[in-house]
C-alpha cells in the first residue's frame, strides 16, 4: 500500500510507501493506493492525485478532511511513528469544531505507545484510561507532548501533578471564545500549581482566530489573555470552504503563530513594563480578572 498526502507536515510519515504532492514514479508499484486528507482546503489537490494514481492501483480517500470517521489508530501509517491517538470523538459540541460531527461520541481505543499524543480530548476520557496513557508515556525514550489540545475546563490538579511528574515538553489547550476565558485562567493556575512555568514556555495554547463575527482587535486581545493566563499562544486561522480565510495577514499571523517571536514579544514587552510601569504598549483592554503568569 503507497500512502499519498498533498502536502508535508510535521506529522507526515516519512517511511519509502510514503509520496508526497506528487504523481506515480515509473517503478511505483502497489496494490492499494491510500491518499489521505488533513485539511478541507488540500481536497482539491487530493482529487487531482488520485486522479494520477489509479493508473497504478486501485485509489481510496481519506483523512478528516473528508469527514471520515477514524478507527483504531494504528502507529506510523498515516502519522510519523512517535505520534499516537488514544481516544476520537469528544462530548462536546463546540462551536466550529468538526469532531462531533466526523467522530461522534467519545471513544477510548487500545494505547499504542507514542510521545505526542492527539487525541480530540484526552481528559473526558475515564481516569483509568488517562492514567493508562500517562504510564504508557513514562515508558517513552522522548518527553511527551499533548499537541492534540486539552479541554481546559476539565481539567483536574491530578492531571496536571502526573504530566508535571512526566517531565512534559508541551501541553496545548484551546482558547476559540471568550467564554473559555475563564476555564483558561484556572486551568494556568492549576498547571503552575503543579510546577509548570511560564519561562520553560511548555504552556502552550491555540487561539482561533477569523472565524465569523471576529475581527483582528478581538483575535489579538484574545492572544494577550492566554498570555496573561500563562501560556504562550499560537494563533490558529480559521478556514471556511475551499481554504478561504476572513483575514490573514501576513506578518499578523506570523507573530502569532511562532513560538520563538511571540517569546521575544513577551520579553520585550515584559522589560518595558518593568522600566516604565504606567506605559501602555497597546490600545487593548485587559481582561477583568487578573491571571496568574507573565506580566503583561
Amino acid at each position: 500500500m503507497i500512502r499519498v498526502f498533498p502536502r508535508r507536515t510535521n506529522a507526515t510519515p516519512v517511511d519509502a510507501d510514503v509520496r508526497v504532492g506528487e504523481p506515480p514514479g515509473l517503478f511505483d508499484k502497489a496494490d492499494e493506493i491510500h491518499i489521505s486528507v488533513a485539511f478541507t482546503w488540500d481536497m482539491e489537490i487530493a482529487e487531482r492525485l488520485a486522479f494520477q494514481w489509479e493508473r497504478v492501483a486501485p485509489v481510496k480517500i481519506g483523512g478528516p478532511a473528508t469527514g471520515m470517521r477514524g478507527e483504531e489508530f494504528v502507529a506510523g501509517r498515516y502519522l510519523a511513528n512517535g505520534y499516537t491517538i488514544t481516544s476520537r470523538g469528544c462530548p462536546n459540541r463546540c462551536l466550529h469544531c468538526s469532531v462531533p460531527t466526523r467522530e461522534g461520541g467519545l471513544r477510548e481505543l487500545p494505547i499504542v505507545d507514542g510521545f505526542n499524543v492527539l487525541d480530540d480530548n484526552l481528559i473526558a476520557c475515564s481516569r483509568g484510561h488517562i492514567e493508562a496513557v500517562f504510564s504508557m508515556l513514562d515508558r517513552q525514550k522522548r518527553r511527551p507532548e499533548f499537541t492534540g489540545g486539552l479541554e481546559a475546563r476539565r481539567l483536574e490538579p491530578w492531571h496536571a501533578k502526573a504530566m508535571r511528574e512526566l517531565r512534559t515538553k508541551q501541553v496545548f489547550f484551546a482558547y476559540d471564545t471568550d467564554g473559555a476565558l475563564k476555564p483558561l485562567i484556572e486551568a494556568g493556575r492549576i498547571m503552575q500549581e503543579a510546577g509548570f512555568t511560564t519561562a520553560s514556555h511548555s504552556l502552550r495554547c491555540f487561539v482561533l482566530c477569523g472565524f465569523d463575527g471576529d475581527t483582528l482587535d478581538s483575535a489579538e486581545r484574545r492572544l494577550r489573555n492566554a498570555i496573561d493566563a500563562g501560556f504562550i499562544p499560537q494563533a490558529m486561522i480559521y478556514h471556511g470552504d475551499k481554504g478561504k480565510v476572513k483575514f490573514d495577514p501576513p506578518k499578523w499571523a506570523s507573530s502569532w503563530s511562532r513560538p520563538a517571536k511571540i517569546a521575544g514579544r513577551i520579553n520585550a514587552e515584559t522589560r518595558v513594563d518593568s522600566e516604565q510601569p504606567d506605559a501602555v504598549l497597546e490600545p487593548i483592554p485587559a481582561p477583568q480578572k487578573k491571571a496568574h503568569g507573565i506580566p503583561k
